[in-house]
């Protein structure tokens, strides 16, 4: 399986107690190579799970691998913010976002439904997501 990585994902694949942990342990076991993101992501991860140990260990071990350049990136990333500032959208989510429009084949695997059914690729395309 290949997708786009969010927070949510990420976290309830790491922790038991997080309410789509089985939904996130089953989807990780379809995984043979890294779902792609990005540094907002991985340190949105680490801060609720309160462990960057952890987070990075994701990224040794393969579950996912940060390919988002920021810096190149920046124009778009402005352009994403002034639309969706009614959202006060977080930089991972933007970040996102332009992986889809990177990738476009590929899902983004998140549990916050609510915001990315919101979000528009290329400005009026709906992103598809893996979702619980």
């Amino acid at each position: 399986m290949k997708g786009i990585a969010d927070t949510g994902f990420l976290v309830a694949a790491a922790n038991r107690h997080d309410q789509f942990h089985p939904w996130a342990v089953a989807l990780a076991q379809e995984i043979h190579e890294p779902l792609i993101t990005c540094e907002a992501v991985l340190a949105e991860a680490a801060f609720h799970l309160q462990n960057v140990e952890l987070v990075l260990t994701l990224v040794r071990e393969g579950l996912v691998a940060p390919v988002f350049n920021l810096a190149e990136n920046r124009p778009r990333l402005e352009t994403l913010a002034r639309r969706y500032r009614d959202r006060t959208p977080d930089l991972a989510d933007l970040c996102l976002i332009c992986l889809s429009e990177d990738y476009p084949t590929l899902s983004v695997i998140t549990t916050d439904s609510r915001d990315f059914r919101i979000y528009r690729r290329f400005q009026r395309q709906s992103i598809p997501l893996i979702t619980p």
